[in-house]
């Protein structure tokens, strides 16, 4: 029979230093989240049994809060947007984890379907972050106009 693993606390508290107030990728929510389901699988993950299975998640989750932030650093709208999508991306990843681990007995469902909500919530922030981006892309509407002159 395999250990069973319960979430102590999805919400734990995560403090950071602002060095830059609205200049940081600090002060994104998706962010904080990010890192507090960092620490949330970290703490589900205390006794888990198989090394290798806790090594990819634990890379997924670690990626989802990095990529934001390194994305934000890059000071590219392109670039942000490479990098979020990579974040997100690592979100489907550690959801797709935590099913394999419970399927196989490591994580009970009570530990499991809070990560996988947070996971599908923060999927859900990313894409909005990325809509929100502007893009120097010209609009289908400007395209029209364009083949219009010629």
């Amino acid at each position: 029979m395999r250990p069973e693993v319960k979430v102590l606390r999805l919400k734990a508290k995560v403090e950071f230093e602002i060095e830059e107030p609205g200049k940081s990728f600090e002060n994104l929510n998706v962010w904080k989240r990010s890192c507090r389901l960092a620490v949330s699988v970290y703490q589900a993950l205390g006794n888990f049994p198989d090394r290798s299975l806790k090594d990819q998640m634990t890379r997924a989750v670690v990626s989802i809060a990095s990529n934001i932030a390194e994305g934000h650093e890059r000071n590219s709208p392109k670039d942000f947007i490479r990098f979020l999508r990579i974040a997100k991306g690592s979100t489907g990843e550690l959801k797709t984890q935590l099913y394999i681990a419970q399927a196989i007995g490591y994580l009970g469902k009570e530990a499991c379907d809070p990560l996988a909500q947070e996971c599908r919530e923060i999927s859900a922030m990313i894409q909005g972050l990325i809509r929100s981006i502007p893009t120097d892309k010209p609009k289908a509407s400007d395209k029209t106009h364009i083949l219009q002159q010629l």
